[in-house]
């Protein structure tokens, strides 16, 4: 049969939609590398899809909730996250309290350096010298120890005692004291470093929940003081306003970095309101296979009810600390010009 006679069989999934090949060029913007990436495949197709939805999620209409796990503030995405937050881009935050811990050691002046994740001997050498030397290890990143005395020094003398005086407060209400104090006390010292995330959170009035702050240096810090204090937490009094900022927005978005707690308490919002989430971006390095929260793709997060069935979604798999700036910045491209 000659090529003229071929008929193709009839395809109903399949559309006329030719993979291009990506241009890069010296001086091009990320948003336009962004658009070169909807050319191509694989992680660069999945990369220029969660910018578009990210743009979209960023409308004003759109009610943002912003999920952040892992390390992402002692590895230097902070910034980043404070920029969201006082744009104007971040409606509520759900994060951990070992960012919040070390969002605040830089607020008052601590610092995290450049390391290595081994030495010239073995990993395990590597780590008993560091611990020798009182220096804690995060993969590539160091922090002396003395820092977190700093910052203990800082929870009771600034941040506990005034919420004692209620006795048992919201979580919630914890992170709001913390960012206001991390923001007097980096103004007073005159700090170089921004007073970050918190602080930033506190100034714009957006609410930050931390539903598993005892696995943290901040939870550990709030039990001691509560062992000699009417000071205590309520876990569950967070519920309810998170629920309303969910139940009262028109349309709803979340940005999902990392997985765990932060990721599950975004997402689980949605079952006690009519509604779901109508954006949803994640970026994981988790495998989908094992079953495990972390790596669950948002389709399966729709067949909880937790993203409506039309909802826009992507996934992108990878390094957060290389992905979230660019989707930030290539989204921030497209809706600021």
């Amino acid at each position: 049969m000659s090529d003229d006679e071929y008929e193709p069989p009839r395809r109903e999934e399949f559309e006329h939609d030719p993979v291009s090949h990506a241009e890069v060029r010296a001086g091009m913007t990320v948003g336009e590398l962004a658009d070169e990436y909807g050319r191509a495949g694989i992680g660069a197709a999945a990369v220029h899809e969660a910018v578009e939805i990210y743009a979209e999620m960023l409308d004003p209409d759109v009610t943002c909730f912003l999920s952040l796990a892992g390390a992402m503030v002692p590895t230097g995405m902070r910034r980043i996250v404070s920029d969201l937050i006082r744009a104007g881009y971040v409606d509520a935050l759900v994060t951990t309290g070992a960012n919040l811990t070390h969002d605040s050691i830089e607020a008052i002046g601590g610092k995290h350096h450049h390391g290595r994740e081994h030495g010239e001997g073995s990993l395990r050498e590597h780590d008993e010298t560091l611990r020798d030397e009182e220096v804690d290890r995060i993969y590539n990143v160091y922090l002396p120890q003395e820092h977190f005395a700093l910052f203990e020094s800082h929870l009771r003398s600034e941040v506990f005692p005034p919420l004692a005086e209620d006795g048992v407060v919201s979580i919630e209400r914890l992170t709001r004291e913390l960012g206001r104090a991390n923001a007097d006390a980096n103004d007073r010292e005159g700090v170089a470093e921004d007073a970050g995330v918190a602080a930033a959170a506190y100034e714009c009035d957006v609410p930050v929940y931390c539903p598993a702050i005892q696995d943290s240096v901040l939870g550990l810090q709030a039990w001691m003081y509560s062992q000699t204090s009417a000071f205590s937490l309520d876990a569950l009094a967070d519920m309810t306003p998170l629920t309303d900022l969910a139940y009262e927005a028109d349309r709803a978005g979340c940005l999902l970095v990392g997985g765990g707690v932060p990721k599950n308490f975004t997402l689980q919002t949605m079952l006690v309101t009519p509604g779901a989430y109508d954006y949803a971006v994640q970026i994981t390095m988790d495998p989908e296979a094992t079953g495990g929260l972390s790596g669950a793709t948002l389709d399966e997060a729709r067949s909880w009810g937790k993203l409506e069935k039309d909802a826009r979604n992507a996934t992108v798999v990878g390094d957060a600390t290389v992905l979230l700036p660019l989707v930030v910045a290539a989204a921030r491209e497209r809706v600021e010009g």
